[in-house]
């Protein structure tokens, strides 16, 4: 019974320290959806509750040129967050990536120089931590230097 206590106790001061990431452990929802736009093209997503999802919110809005890899756009980001636990080394398409080594954000929407048959391989584990929507394939015509601006959505 304490620690029924003592945890109920402790929720409302981990949600006021960071009202982001703890909106899941607190029953909460909190929509964080993002605009990316290259172009003529604009995409919507939305970021998970994970801690590179909160590094990459807190860094918005962003702006910097794009490299391909296939069918994946990655560029730079400030951001400094190490491999979660939940990391993966097969994506899917929409998926939203930030990769240590870069460090980089990847939009993942087709397969990779490495992916095998029905398969999305990054070029080493990325935490996935938004998923983007629309047409995907839109994608392609987005070429290896092209600028990419990312920034929060208007709530509705």
């Amino acid at each position: 019974m304490q620690a029924i206590q003592f945890v109920s106790l402790l929720r409302p001061i981990l949600y006021l320290k960071n009202p982001e990431s703890n909106a899941a452990k607190n029953g909460l929802t909190m929509n964080r959806n993002i605009l990316i736009s290259a172009g003529a093209l604009t995409f919507e997503g939305e970021l998970f509750d994970s801690p590179t999802a909160d590094a990459v919110w807190n860094m918005l809005p962003h702006t910097a040129k794009v490299h391909t890899w296939g069918d994946e756009i990655y560029f730079t980001v400030p951001v400094q967050v190490e491999l979660e636990e939940d990391a993966v080394e097969v994506v899917a398409a929409g998926d939203l990536g930030y990769w240590p080594s870069g460090p980089a954000f990847c939009i993942f929407f087709g397969p990779t120089p490495i992916s095998t048959a029905g398969e999305i391989r990054p070029a080493s584990a990325v935490n996935i931590f938004g998923k983007l929507g629309g047409d995907l394939a839109l994608l392609k015509n987005v070429g290896s230097g092209s600028e990419v601006t990312i920034s929060r959505a208007q709530a509705a």
